[in-house]
């Protein structure tokens, strides 16, 4: 996800912190690394621990509400759904997929594409920097990397055309754990942008903050403790598909409680926090509405 810029660490000396790579990247790996490491995880990601390792101490996320107790078994549940939208779209005939302010996500790596699949990883210098020293040049077996050193908000698309995304054919997108860092007009402006190259056919997922959940005490705590720690939620939505149906994506939100994974894994929450709001996030797939590009 977008993130200040700062120096991209030295090659000569061991990385005792991230330089250039965001704390709640450090918080997501850190979550994935633990649930990689559950004898009922939802997802696997042996270079997760690698990559904490290389960090040093990852802190936790901000705050001690009932939010940030859900949120490792969220990440598990939100990972797992993109997951499998991910192997849908391109089971089905997609070879682009983009992973928008990639971060360290390795589902190049992990993930079991089909043959021809070319995964596209979007996020800073520094972050590639960091990513690319623990990889060591592994490459994935299954897909083709390739790695976009840009700032998603700035001029990040001819950059990736540049690197080989065809916009002639379908193109499928992910926005995890990223919009809601952004403004308004940010968010607009990214949209827009992938919107206009992405041909008919192309998907999309991302993640939204419910706008209506906000200000529950399930959620309201959660984003005052971000904006303490200097990472606040600024990006909202009340009706996540008439919003992306207004920028040319047919949108649907995913209903949870319909998948067994995640009732499994949410019960406890559910059980233990009574009034918990279960419509707080939404988890949105998206196909490139007719009479696109």
């Amino acid at each position: 996800m977008p993130t200040p810029r700062h120096d991209v660490p030295s090659a000569d000396r061991p990385v005792d912190h991230l330089e250039g790579v965001s704390e709640t990247a450090l918080w997501t790996v850190r979550m994935r690394a633990h649930e990689s490491a559950r004898p009922d995880a939802l997802f696997r990601d042996p270079l997760a621990a690698e990559f904490l390792a290389a960090a040093g101490e990852a802190g936790a996320p901000p705050g001690s509400g009932v939010l940030q107790k859900v949120l490792p078994d969220w990440l598990a549940v939100r990972t797992r759904f993109f997951d499998d939208h991910l192997l849908s779209v391109t089971g089905a005939g997609c070879r682009q997929v983009v992973l928008l302010g990639a971060g360290l996500d390795t589902r190049a790596y992990r993930l079991d594409w089909p043959a021809g699949t070319h995964v596209f990883e979007i996020d800073l210098p520094a972050v590639h920097a960091f990513k690319e020293r623990v990889l060591g040049g592994r490459l994935p077996e299954a897909a083709r990397r390739t790695t976009v050193a840009a700032d998603l908000a700035g001029e990040w698309r001819e950059a990736a055309l540049a690197a080989g995304l065809d916009p002639s054919r379908p193109i499928a997108w992910l926005c995890e754990g990223l919009l809601f860092y952004l403004e308004p007009t940010a968010v607009a402006s990214l949209v827009g942008s992938l919107t206009e190259i992405s041909a008919p056919g192309s998907t999309l997922g991302a993640e939204c903050l419910n706008a209506d959940a906000a200000e529950s005490p399930f959620v309201k705590p959660w984003l005052e403790a971000l904006s303490g720690s200097g990472t606040p939620w600024v990006w909202q939505l009340a009706d996540a598909e008439r919003w992306w149906g207004g920028h040319g994506w047919r949108a649907e939100v995913a209903d949870l409680l319909a998948l067994p994974y995640a009732v499994e894994r949410f019960a406890s929450h559910l059980e233990a926090f009574a009034g918990i709001e279960k419509d707080s996030m939404a988890l949105v797939s998206a196909i490139r509405s007719s009479g696109g590009r």
